[in-house]
């Protein structure tokens, strides 16, 4: 698999147009005439290309889609879903609910995929922007609150929110984004919700297995809330978001999702959400190729809660660039690259240093490093255990406040 690109390389706009023509004839594309294409970024609101195809603005980063192959991590840069649960330091407000998720049964002649699209779809919803549109989904029905990716928003205070093609167009007010876990909370007129629509409920994305059956539901290159079947087919992923930061404990599906799909829930058997699909591996070619990720439900649990009321989500940082360790140093994480003025810095952390512990907790692989800090603050002091010139030696770093995108 190649390095990862940006969604619309190749004939993106080209591949848009035939994929509406084949679906819907020329009376959609004259639906469609003067709206704004469908963006990379999961067919997203993130910077439009150029006329060339190239990329426009200074968000290059926000559209990086695609699986991380460098095994490098800027340590603080991972939020886990094990957030959840960090031994009562939790502060603000409560995480969502999860439900015990069942199969669903269909009807007689219905297929399961069918039974889970007809009960999850009048939820899923297009989200555009002056510059692209993705998908969101309806998670509270009296309060009017929607769930997308931050790419899909990207800067925007309003967007437009429709519930199916021939829906109305819904203003929608942005309460909240936070590009380290790629989701944003919009929020809608109550009364301008369809009948029928109800609001999609979380599943507890620790009880997801490798295997289990998922439904993606979205609009891949603007084709209204289309259904596409698979599995999960692997847990625990690492993906970059928006501001170069990983998102850890990534759910990865082979259900087919293309540029468009980005903000749109990801279903179990039960029609509950597990993850919400953010970003797909590429290999160099426009489409999907069968390896796709979502923000686990934990994770948008413990965020969105925050978001709608429009809260700052502080961080801590540590502040190094890591990569595995060399073959004479199977378990620790080499330091790359230690930010200048950071709290590694600051506590004598230098490149080459092969990091075997923080904060008591053992690294076998760069993103442990970030991991064992997920459940820390800004201030925090950690020991941080590093192996230099063969020599082991304890330095206590003073963990910072993660800045806004990676220095």
């Amino acid at each position: 698999m190649g390095s990862p690109r940006h969604l619309w390389t190749g004939g993106w706009r080209a591949e848009s147009e035939r994929a509406r023509d084949a679906a819907d004839g020329a009376e959609q594309l004259r639906r469609a005439d003067g709206a704004p294409a469908p963006d990379a970024a999961g067919g997203d609101a993130a910077d439009a290309p150029d006329a060339d195809g190239g990329a426009g603005g200074s968000r290059r980063l926000t559209l990086l889609l695609g699986l991380m192959l460098a095994a490098a991590a800027i340590a603080g840069g991972a939020f886990a879903a094990g957030m959840l649960l960090d031994g009562g330091r939790k502060s603000g407000p409560d995480p969502l609910p999860a439900v015990a998720s069942q199969p669903i049964k269909p009807h007689r002649g219905e297929t399961r995929a069918g039974a889970i699209y007809a009960a999850a779809s009048p939820a899923v919803t297009s989200i555009r922007t002056n510059s692209g549109e993705g998908t969101g989904f309806l998670i509270d029905h009296g309060r009017g609150m929607l769930v997308t990716n931050a790419h899909v928003v990207g800067s925007a205070t309003h967007v437009l929110v429709r519930f199916g093609q021939d829906g109305d167009a819904i203003d929608g007010d942005v309460l909240g984004v936070d590009p380290s876990s790629d989701l944003a909370v919009v929020s809608i007129d109550p009364s301008s919700v369809p009948r029928g629509a109800k609001a999609l409920r979380f599943a507890d994305s620790r009880a997801v297995q490798v295997g289990d059956l998922v439904v993606a539901i979205g609009n891949p290159f603007g084709l209204d809330r289309t259904a596409t079947e698979g599995i999960v087919s692997g847990l625990g992923r690492s993906i970059q978001s928006p501001n170069g930061f990983a998102i850890d404990d990534v759910i990865q599906t082979d259900a087919p999702i293309n540029p468009g799909n980005s903000g749109g829930p990801l279903l179990d058997d039960g029609a509950h959400v597990i993850g919400v699909n953010s970003q797909i591996a590429t290999a160099g070619v426009a489409g999907n190729i069968g390896i796709g990720f979502a923000v686990p439900s934990n994770t948008v649990r413990q965020i969105v809660p925050r978001l709608e009321r429009g809260e700052a989500i502080p961080r801590p940082w540590l502040g190094v660039t890591t990569t595995a360790a060399s073959p004479t140093h199977p378990d620790g994480a080499e330091v790359a690259d230690v930010v200048g003025g950071g709290p590694a810095a600051d506590a004598g952390v230098r490149s080459g240093d092969i990091i075997k512990r923080v904060d008591g907790q053992p690294v076998q692989d760069p993103e442990d490093v970030a991991q064992s800090i997920a459940g820390d603050r800004p201030g925090d002091k950690v020991a941080v255990v590093v192996e230099r010139a063969g020599r082991t030696q304890t330095l206590h770093v003073t963990l910072g406040k993660r800045p806004a995108r990676i220095p």
